[in-house]
């Protein structure tokens, strides 16, 4: 079995095909059998080396939620990769290509649809995005976080996987609390407020949070993974505290290999509603505060509402941040019994072999060609 792998953009789409593809090394697929494509200076140029995994890009960029000349610069972009998807896909003979989405996913598809390649998509959303729209007419299979795709998925199609968490997450769920903890030095026994506003940063709760930190830090500890756009602010604002409040407080751009532990060190979670939410925070039996980015398409609502109304989150806004942010913590984490309850609602949305069940969907679409 040879595997396409069309993945890019954000995490949100990045990790659970990570995910994924280790599942199916653990299958026997040889990483040599495994062609990843995505977008020229996008993440995936930089998370996909890392995993060993050969990457080819394409030229593109946004096409909804931007102004219309870029759209037509973008659009032209893509027409263009028509000619380049169609020579990597006739080069490389898959078997099979599996799709996040991504804004290659349009020439690719095209591509393996022409050239008889089967596809198998995975939402890691609630609502596919429109990438993932136009391809879901080609796709023999779509594998789903949860049945709530169900209302845009054929049921002839639709398989819910669950969300593949990737395994070093897995192992770092099964740490102590105080283990974690110690990892960024912080105290066990005293409430953990992790802050994530996704793969490129958020402006809107970054800046909310550096004006409550004088507020939350004298009965808290927090964990601020601030993301580059915003670092200036974020790592100055870390500098102008208290040294008795700054020590318990922990911004970084970015984590990698200890991101697990960010999650396990936590009590609380406050981040954007992209799809790592949907997989990543039951994984760990996390209660969150989610801010949905407003320009998302509608994805990150749709993502939001689905937790809350499973009682696994509470919701803000960025306009209602100002007002609400404080508040809203605060009340959460002096509430021990309120948590407890979040936790259990998040816990009983975790799916252990999400990762397993899509390279078995994975393989089933190839045509059950196994490792051959």
């Amino acid at each position: 079995m040879r595997v396409l792998i069309c993945a890019g953009g954000t995490g949100g789409g990045i990790y659970p095909a990570l995910a994924a593809a280790t599942a199916l090394r653990h299958k026997g697929l040889a990483t040599e059998n495994m062609l990843w494509v995505g977008t020229k200076g996008e993440m995936e140029q930089t998370l996909v080396p890392r995993a060993g995994i050969r990457l080819e890009t394409i030229v593109g960029g946004a096409i909804a939620g931007v102004p219309l000349p870029r759209k037509v610069i973008n659009g032209s972009k893509l027409l263009l990769s028509i000619g380049k998807a169609l020579q990597l896909v006739r080069q490389f003979r898959p078997s099979v290509m599996f799709m996040t989405g991504g804004y290659m996913a349009f020439p690719f598809t095209l591509a393996c649809r022409w050239l008889g390649v089967p596809i198998a998509i995975y939402l890691p959303d609630v609502e596919p995005g429109q990438s993932i729209r136009f391809a879901l007419r080609y796709a023999q299979k779509v594998g789903a976080t949860t049945a709530g795709s169900a209302q845009f998925v054929p049921a002839d199609k639709l398989v819910v996987t669950g969300y593949p968490v990737r395994p070093e997450l897995r192992a770092a769920a099964k740490l102590s609390q105080a283990e974690a903890l110690a990892a960024f030095n912080l105290q066990p026994g005293r409430p953990t407020l992790m802050v994530f506003g996704g793969s490129r940063g958020a402006q809107a709760i970054n800046r909310a949070l550096l004006k409550i930190l004088p507020e939350l830090l004298p009965t808290m500890q927090i964990i601020h993974i601030s993301g580059t756009l915003t670092w200036d602010e974020v790592d100055a604002g870390a500098k102008a505290l208290p040294a008795a409040l700054r020590e318990f407080y922990r911004p970084y751009t970015y984590l990698h290999d200890e991101m697990g532990h960010a999650f396990r060190a936590a009590d609380l979670v406050l981040a954007r509603a992209g799809a790592s939410m949907l997989g990543e925070t039951p994984a760990f039996s996390l209660p969150s505060v989610l801010v949905p980015l407003a320009w998302a398409w509608r994805y990150q609502k749709v993502n939001a509402d689905y937790l809350c109304e499973r009682g696994t989150a509470v919701q803000l806004t960025d306009e209602t941040l100002d007002k609400q942010l404080l508040p809203t913590i605060q009340t959460l984490m002096a509430d021990p019994e309120k948590l407890a309850r979040m936790s259990q609602a998040a816990r009983a949305l975790d799916v252990p072999n999400g990762a397993e069940n899509l390279a078995t969907l994975i393989e089933s679409v190839a045509g059950g060609k196994g490792n051959e």
